[in-house]
C-alpha cells in the first residue's frame, strides 16, 4: 500500500497493488495497519457505506457535513473514473480553504480519507463512475451542507459549463456565504470530534 498524506491536514491517499489477469483484478483499498499507522488511529466506526453512480459529466458536491455531529468518509472509486477535489472547510486549521484533487478510478483503487469538516467534491470522467462511500455517521439530510463548486474565490479545477448538478449544489452559497451563515466548523470541533471517536 503506498500512503500519501496529501496538502489538506488529516487528509491521506491509499493506493493499493492492483493484481490483474485474464479473469480481471483484486485489489484491497483499505487495509487497517498503514492507515492506523499514518493516520494515527484505525478507521472510525463504520455507520453507513453508500455509493452513488454517475453519468460522464456529473459534478457532485462540493459536500460536507454540519459539525457536530460531523461525518468523516473514507471514498473509493471501483468502477470508472473520476477527478475528486477535497477542500478545506474548517475555520482555524492551517491549510483553510486549501484544496487537492486526485484522479480515482477502477484501475488504480485509490482510496481517500477525508476527515470530519473537509468537502468533498467530484467530476465523473466516464459513464457509469461509480465512488464509494464508507461513513463515521448515518445520513441525516439537514445535517448536510454543499458549497458551490464554482467559488472563485476557491479556484476548484472545474471550468465553468452546463453541468448536471442537484438542486441543492446549483444553488449552493459560496465559501464567504457558507461562513456567514455559520455553516462552515471549526478546526477545534472537528479535531475534538476525531479524538472522541477513537478515546
Amino acid at each position: 500500500m503506498q500512503v500519501q498524506s496529501l496538502d489538506i491536514e488529516g487528509v491521506f491517499a491509499f493506493t493499493p497493488p492492483v493484481y490483474k489477469d485474464h479473469r480481471g483484478l483484486f485489489s484491497s483499498p483499505y487495509q487497517d495497519t498503514p492507515f492506523s499507522e499514518n493516520v494515527g488511529h484505525t478507521i472510525f466506526p463504520v455507520r453507513d457505506i453508500s455509493h452513488n453512480i454517475s453519468a460522464r459529466g456529473v459534478l457532485r458536491g462540493v459536500h460536507f457535513t454540519k459539525t457536530p455531529p460531523g461525518r468523516a468518509k473514507y471514498v473509493y472509486c471501483p468502477y470508472g473514473a473520476v477527478q475528486d477535489v477535497l477542500v478545506d472547510l474548517r475555520i482555524g486549521s492551517p491549510t483553510f480553504g486549501r484544496w487537492v484533487s486526485n484522479e480515482l478510478s477502477g484501475d488504480v483503487c485509490r482510496a481517500l480519507y477525508v476527515p470530519d469538516g473537509v468537502g468533498h467534491a467530484f467530476l465523473s470522467l466516464k459513464d457509469d463512475s461509480m465512488i464509494v462511500y464508507v461513513m463515521a455517521g448515518g445520513y441525516v439530510p439537514e445535517n448536510e451542507y454543499a458549497i458551490t463548486p464554482f467559488d472563485p474565490e476557491l479556484g476548484l479545477p472545474f471550468p465553468q459549463g452546463d453541468y448536471p448538478q442537484s438542486e441543492r449544489d446549483s444553488i449552493a452559497p459560496t465559501l464567504a456565504e457558507a461562513r456567514e451563515l455559520g455553516m462552515l466548523p471549526t478546526y477545534e470541533d472537528c479535531k475534538k470530534i476525531e479524538d472522541g471517536l477513537w478515546g
